[in-house]
């Protein structure tokens, strides 16, 4: 599964510190603008309660999470669309990856420095933004030229997409993201080979101090302004949180004793990262190993077996399917099948998020 989840911002947002905090990956991270100047990649394990139940209901021999990709990249500065700071390079990264976390700096530290002068959500949420409208203003430019050569020679294809590449200018020239017009899947910019940075889904992560009530008015106005765009925001110490996740165990549950946290803010950003993606989870029980796969929203059974092994999607017979908490229920495999609640799935068959599926194949 390739999906991805960029980490984007200004400089000294604390998207390296979140992206260790995610994959424990150790990318670098310094109080000063580019620190990141390649991009770094990492997985993060998803933690999912019922893959922990399953586990101890049928005692596998091992246990495998599934994981999200993650992907962090580098600050963006105002004039990034014009080459600014790294501004090429980050936004090539952006165009790479399947939806944003924008990491929105709500904190204030002294020993940090705000490329913007002082700390300001909004103000600095809208440069990026703005940076991506810019740019995506120039791609359709270029490519309705480009296509309007072609529709006065007949071509009729691209008749039909300058039309389209019109709606979507005067959408980004007044402003408004691709993500924020709710196209259908056929109407969306990609559907037509054209691919659109503000088209991505993004995912708002308020990053605050430790003290966070310090940045509760800062957090307000980010959570504001993500119910106008049909955004969710995820509030996070990515600083506590990277220390955390150095931790072992047990002095991970002290610390977080100590500080009066009832829990990481990390689960909550991989799942909503991973909603946000449109990703379903299934689940595997061969060999006494238990596992957890990821699949987009919608994907046929054979699509899904081709996860595992590419030979399987080419002999796809059929798939043995019954969902979680009914194999709870049952406590077993054989239980479930004598109770007639396995369900035999053909080719056809979409799968569903917490589905356990025994894949049959052919030679």
């Amino acid at each position: 599964m390739s999906a991805k989840l960029g980490l984007v911002g200004l400089p000294n947002a604390g998207k390296s510190t979140l992206f260790n905090a995610l994959t424990t990956a150790h990318a670098a991270v310094a109080p000063y603008p580019f620190t990141t100047i390649e991009q770094h990649v990492g997985v993060a394990p998803v933690a999912d309660p019922r893959l922990e139940a399953l586990a101890k209901g049928l005692s596998p021999d091992r246990v495998v999470p599934t994981s999200l990709e993650v992907v962090d990249i580098a600050g963006l500065v105002k004039g990034a669309h014009r080459g600014e700071g790294l501004g090429n390079q980050f936004l090539s990264h952006i165009a790479g990856v399947d939806a944003l976390l924008h990491v929105v700096r709500c904190f204030e530290d002294p020993n940090v420095a705000h490329p913007m002068g002082g700390v300001d959500p909004l103000r600095d949420i809208e440069v990026v933004n703005t940076e991506l409208l810019l740019k995506d203003l120039e791609v359709v430019e270029r490519r309705r030229e480009k296509e309007q050569k072609l529709a006065k020679g007949g071509d009729k294809h691209a008749a039909t997409l300058v039309e389209r590449l019109g709606r979507w200018h005067a959408a980004l020239a007044a402003g408004t993201p691709i993500r924020n017009l709710d196209l259908a899947p056929e109407a969306h910019p990609r559907a037509f080979g054209v691919e659109l940075l503000s088209g991505k889904p993004v995912l708002y992560a308020a990053n605050v101090g430790e003290d966070q009530a310090a940045a509760a008015e800062a957090v307000a106005r980010v959570r504001a302004l993500a119910e106008r765009e049909g955004a969710r925001v995820v509030v996070c110490c990515a600083k506590l949180e990277a220390e955390l996740a150095e931790l072992e165990p047990a002095d991970r549950r002290a610390m977080m004793q100590e500080w009066g946290i009832a829990e990481s803010a990390l689960p909550a950003v991989i799942r909503e990262g991973y909603a946000l993606l449109r990703l379903v989870t299934f689940f595997t029980t061969a060999s006494k190993i238990l596992q957890a796969w990821t699949v987009p929203r919608g994907t046929k059974a054979p699509q899904a077996a081709g996860v595992i092994h590419t030979d399987f999607e080419r002999h796809f017979i059929r798939a043995e399917v019954v969902s979680a908490e009914t194999l709870l229920r049952c406590g077993s495999e054989a239980n479930a099948r004598a109770q007639g609640l396995l369900r035999l799935e053909g080719k056809a068959y979409v799968v569903q998020d917490g589905d356990v599926i025994h894949f049959r194949v052919g030679p």
